[in-house]
């Protein structure tokens, strides 16, 4: 559709399909994260470097070279990119606006906007593609990874305002957003800083304890330094020893004493379902909310997670501690533990954890007395930093959701910006 004759038919206040207005492209250059460069002839929009940006400017740097050059693949400065894959439906048709010069290529897993003339505010269509996001999630497909094709976006019409109008609207929202993030910018730099005070104060405490005039004496350890002098260094296999898990059938529904599962991914966030069950004679295997587990194959070898009601899979194990350690301040140290546990797996393919040196590896212990002392005080400080924390993420989703209703109303109509 030519330039007037589309400026003919916003002016009737029709609706229109996006593939009216817009030149839709599919992305399929092969860009994977290991070959990006720091710079060269083209930017890289690369599926897993769009998919949390939303505006891709300057300081976006990832580039190929001449040699991945694709025409029907070149992305230009006012053009929007939508994620079309996604491992949750929230963060599917993620949109990001192309604000740069210089010419970007379309990665896989990405589809692209392109307005077909100057009837058409690019930046208008980006804030509209935020508000018809929920109208593509609708069209999802799969289970574990969701998707959308083109097809279901042709599906979407609306209502295009003037130009004059798309305009202002957009200005209005840059002003409006740019405000949003400033704040939603500033609440993230106090819950970065948080976190950093309550990794500070557990790793003081849990290597120096709460006497700031003990006297200290050398650990001979390097990670560790100096510690209290009544303290002592014991390798793991002094104070706690490991259950391994084991292959076990599964069950796709719970069946009679059967229990989850408890996967990696499950452990680690509360929000995932369990999709199997299994049966566990041996009572050792079962963990609960108390347990501490860590992770013995695969990309998180290493970690230490608490533990959920269910039976440990083969590829963690739990821990067993003697009287002589207080599991509480152990849950503290681990986050030293395993930091430096991640970091020395074995094999070649599937990273394993090495057995020897989990039990050969030296932790401070100070008496079981102080030990309490230790899990208490960290339990009181670290639930008043969690607090802080959990408030400040409170106002940052307020704030996106503000952001969410102001683009919404200002795209449809219903707050009047001219």
């Amino acid at each position: 559709m030519k330039t007037r004759e589309l400026n003919d038919e916003i002016s009737l206040n029709k609706n229109f399909r996006i593939d009216g207005f817009c030149k839709i492209v599919r992305g399929n250059t092969g860009l994977k994260k290991d070959e990006l460069l720091d710079a060269g002839d083209y930017v890289a929009l690369q599926y897993g470097k769009t998919y949390k940006v939303d505006v891709v400017d300057e300081t976006f740097n990832f580039f190929v070279n001449e040699e991945y050059f694709k025409e029907s693949q070149v992305v230009n400065q006012g053009d929007t990119i939508l994620i079309s894959t996604s491992e949750t439906i929230e963060d599917l048709g993620h949109s990001c606006f192309y604000d740069r010069k210089d010419l970007g290529l379309l990665g896989g897993e990405q589809i692209l906007l392109k307005p077909k003339s100057n009837s058409i505010n690019g930046k208008y269509l980006y804030y509209f593609s935020k508000f018809f996001k929920t109208e593509l999630q609708k069209y999802a497909t799969g289970l574990k990874v969701f998707r959308f094709n083109i097809d279901d976006l042709k599906r979407i019409s609306f209502h295009i305002p003037p130009l004059p109008e798309q305009t202002a609207i957009a200005n209005y929202l840059d002003q409006k957003t740019t405000t949003i993030d400033k704040k939603t910018e500033l609440l993230n730099q106090k819950i970065e800083n948080y976190k950093k005070l309550r990794k500070a104060i557990i790793n003081k405490a849990v290597t120096k304890g709460l006497d700031n005039k003990v006297e200290l004496k050398e650990s001979e350890i390097d990670w560790i330094g100096k510690i209290p002098k009544h303290w002592e260094v014991k390798r793991f296999k002094e104070f706690a020893q490991t259950i391994k898990g084991k292959n076990l059938e599964f069950y796709e529904t719970q069946v009679e004493n059967s229990l989850p599962n408890l996967s990696l991914e499950y452990l680690r966030n509360d929000s995932v379902v369990f999709e199997t069950y299994v049966k566990a004679d041996d009572k050792n295997l079962i963990a609960n909310e108390n347990d501490l587990i860590i992770i013995w194959d695969g990309a998180g070898v290493g970690e230490i997670l608490y533990g959920k009601k269910g039976v440990i899979s083969s590829t963690t194990a739990k821990l067993k501690f003697s009287n002589i350690i207080n599991a509480q301040f152990f849950s503290f140290l681990r986050f030293n533990v395993e930091y430096r546990l991640k970091n020395i797996p074995t094999g070649m393919g599937i990273p394993h954890l090495n057995p020897n040196e989990l039990k050969n590896f030296m932790c401070p212990i100070p008496p079981i007395k102080e030990q309490s002392q230790i899990a208490e005080y960290l339990d009181q400080k670290t639930a008043t930093i969690d607090k802080m924390v959990e408030n400040l993420q409170t106002q940052i989703t307020t704030l996106q959701h503000l952001r969410k209703v102001l683009i919404n109303d200002a795209v449809t109509g219903k707050i009047k910006v001219v």
